[in-house]
């Protein structure tokens, strides 16, 4: 091999880490939670706990410190150790050192002139809460429209039973009328016959309640 070739030659790409040992995005998320638990802990100062209990803190100060170490170093052992339970549990060294190799892996297909999707965690709040919520609306979508069709449907047998209802009331209204009309031809032909027994009036309380 000459030494042009080894000039040009492209180094190998860098080997993934393995499952369990920390990539760079592991170990620096680990250092945040230490640097975060290092900050909260000076903010519990012996000052600020001394000043909760002024008695002791000036009657006995030695026995205050001693509680005040104890309880913070109890703190910070307990969420060191809730801490490490959880990367365990989620085993979130491993899905982060995956996210590691994906990410390589996109940048070294796009540098090869691959086409690579936009990465969803650069696109804005809007559009992934519209593509989480797009399934559950169109779903929504589907059974209100469902719904009412059903609802139209009951809606024109509703009116067809109203029609319906309507023509027969029309039909014995008429009926009645044609009924009245005899009675009264009737009445006209029999006379004061009739009108001596009440029928005449009782023919006018027929047309009342009828005609409203």
């Amino acid at each position: 091999m000459t030494t042009s070739q080894t000039a040009h030659s492209p180094s190998p790409p860098p080997q993934p880490p393995v499952a369990q040992t920390p990539g760079p995005r592991a170990a620096q998320f680990q250092k945040l939670f230490g640097d975060a638990l290092k900050h909260t802990l000076r903010t519990c100062s012996y000052s600020k706990f001394s000043s909760c209990f002024p008695t002791p803190a000036k009657y006995a100060p030695q026995t205050l410190t001693s509680i005040w170490q104890q309880i913070t170093t109890k703190v910070e052992a307990s969420a060191k150790k809730e801490f490490e339970d959880i990367m365990v549990e989620r085993d979130v060294v491993a899905g982060l050192n995956e996210l590691e190799r994906l990410v390589a892996e996109a940048k070294s297909r796009q540098n090869n002139g691959v086409e690579v999707k936009e990465p969803p965690h650069t696109l804005p709040p809007e559009r992934l809460f519209l593509a989480h919520l797009a399934p559950y609306l169109t779903q929504t979508e589907t059974e209100l429209d469902a719904e009412l069709k059903r609802l139209q449907s009951e809606n024109e047998e509703l009116m067809d039973g109203i029609q319906s209802q309507r023509e027969e009331r029309e039909r014995l209204v008429g009926g009645l009328e044609a009924f009245i009309v005899d009675l009264e031809r009737a009445n006209e032909i029999m006379g004061s016959e009739l009108d001596g027994n009440g029928v005449g009036k009782e023919i006018g309380d027929m047309r009342s309640l009828i005609t409203g």
